[in-house]
């Protein structure tokens, strides 16, 4: 999905820390665990596609049905987490 789908945005919702030891390629980090991880969401553009990933898929399941919540319509978790990820993968 994220080669067929080049204008979604990778979302990453664990930790700064988690972050930085392996990532998705060109994803974006807002943590779900922080204060104003609402805040952080309302800032996106509802209208664009959303592919959200955390360590295992608990986070960012429930990321992704906060951002339905807030009115978000495509908006896709990856179930198994980075944990599960086949694909290519960069650090600091």
């Amino acid at each position: 999905m994220i080669s067929s789908e080049k204008e979604c945005l990778i979302l990453d919702v664990r930790t700064i820390e988690e972050y930085k030891q392996e990532r998705i390629p060109n994803s974006v980090l807002i943590d779900f665990y922080r204060h104003d991880f609402i805040d952080q969401l309302q800032k996106l553009d509802i209208s664009k596609c959303y592919l959200i990933y955390c360590r295992s898929g608990n986070r960012s399941y429930h990321a992704a049905k906060k951002m339905m919540e807030i009115g978000f319509e495509r908006v896709y978790n990856l179930k198994s987490g980075i944990i599960q990820w086949s694909g290519e993968i960069e650090s600091d």
